[in-house]
């Protein structure tokens, strides 16, 4: 940690956004890092212990055959070598189609289309379009930070609406004070929602509707999860009448089709918003490679992809699900995403927990089973199914050895 005498000179111009003259001297640790330093000390503890690692937030197989080689073949092409500024025509029409395929969701896409070098540059420009100092972005918590983190740094403030058990995992609308309400000008969605994996009905984007027309605010949905869902077809904000009026939709084709590394997404919706969006990302970069655009048309272009990536994650969920109910958590099959929210025990091998970050943390020492801790509504942990693991057989051994590990716990609830 830096010391006053030995400061850079350049200390006191930090913007205030990111700790102005204090920053880097913060020793504060951030709970990811938590994470990654247990690990790395359960690892040299337990050498001869394998790591079950349930806190993986990506993929863990690559993207289809298909999609890399038509990236191949684009990438030795010379009209894709050039700046791709707000996107190609061709990626835009290829998302129309899909929303169109698996939504009934019509769109120009020319002009309520524009691509995006993934969901989270997304997430971070929209605020650019909207907040002024001392103007309010609404956010769900748990949740991904990213648009409030953006928002905090154009001078503007966080409204956080936690997800409780007892409401469904949705926000209560009905509970922001009306002086908020007065400064609110976004509000961040997330369904199918990371980490609780609810996804949302249609009446409940009705409410969000009528409430963006009634409090005259913008709604960002973050559908970065859309195509993994488990009771029922993918569904889309937009597909609700009256949503293009008020919001935008960001996509990601990272989760559905193992593209997590190929920076690639899309913003849809309102025209006069996407066009926002577009002139404020045109000042902060150029544009995906041409090539990713290509490959990423092929993977919209064959739905197949998503199905089997579906499949697998449920097929994996279904397992943990009944592995962790083995040990007495309460699991549930999710509705969506690759993730399980449970909540966390209150005790277990003679020891008791005061928030879910303890429970991590004692389960990575004692077990060398990782997970993510949510404390934001109540003591959740976090599990995902995105592990390595080269076929079914493996990962029955690794559900296995999970409830044989938990179970000498005995974890109180």
């Amino acid at each position: 940690m830096n010391t006053a005498s030995n400061d850079p000179w350049f200390q006191s111009l930090f913007a205030e956004r990111i700790g102005g003259i204090n920053y880097g001297k913060s020793n504060k640790i951030y709970k990811f890092e938590k994470i990654k330093r247990a690990k790395r000390a359960a690892l040299a503890a337990h050498p001869e212990r394998q790591l079950l690692d349930f806190g993986i937030g990506e993929n863990d197989d690559m993207a289809d055959p298909l999609v890399r080689d038509v990236l191949k073949r684009e990438a030795d092409k010379l009209d894709n070598r050039g700046y791709a500024d707000n996107g190609i025509a061709a990626f835009k029409e290829a998302v129309a189609a899909f929303m169109k395929r698996v939504f009934g969701v019509t769109l120009d896409p020319a002009t309520e289309v524009n691509h995006a070098i993934g969901s989270k540059p997304a997430l971070a420009m929209l605020p650019a379009c909207f907040i002024n100092p001392g103007d309010v972005t609404l956010m769900t918590v748990p949740g991904y930070p990213v648009a409030g983190t953006h928002t905090a740094y154009y001078g503007g403030e966080v409204y956080k609406l936690p997800l409780l058990e007892e409401n469904g995992f949705y926000p209560d609308l009905k509970s922001i004070p009306s002086e908020i309400r007065k400064r609110a000008k976004l509000l961040v969605l997330n369904y199918p929602n990371s980490p609780t994996g609810v996804v949302a009905t249609r009446d409940f984007y009705r409410q969000v509707i009528d409430f963006a027309h009634t409090n005259q605010l913008v709604v960002v949905q973050d559908a970065a999860h859309s195509l993994l869902t488990y009771d029922s077809p993918p569904t889309s904000f937009l597909q609700v009448e009256g949503a293009k009026e008020v919001g935008v939709e960001v996509h990601s084709l990272s989760k559905g089709f193992n593209m997590i590394g190929w920076r690639i997404g899309w913003v849809c919706g309102h025209a006069k918003l996407v066009q926002a969006f577009a002139d404020v990302k045109d000042n902060c970069d150029s544009g995906q490679f041409m090539a990713i655009q290509q490959a990423a048309k092929s993977a919209l272009e064959h739905p197949e992809i998503a199905d089997r990536t579906r499949e697998k994650y449920r097929r994996r969920l279904q397992k943990l699900v009944a592995a962790l109910q083995k040990v007495g958590f309460k699991s549930k099959m999710p509705s969506g995403t690759y993730f399980l929210y449970v909540r966390a025990p209150k005790a277990g091998a003679g020891r008791t927990f005061a928030n879910a970050e303890e429970v991590c943390q004692f389960l990575i020492e004692e077990q060398s089973v990782c997970c993510v801790p949510w404390d934001d509504a109540g003591p959740y942990l976090r599990f995902s199914v995105m592990y390595l693991s080269k076929d079914k057989n493996e990962e029955d051994a690794l559900m296995g050895e999970t409830v044989e590990r938990l179970g000498r716990l005995k974890l109180q609830f």
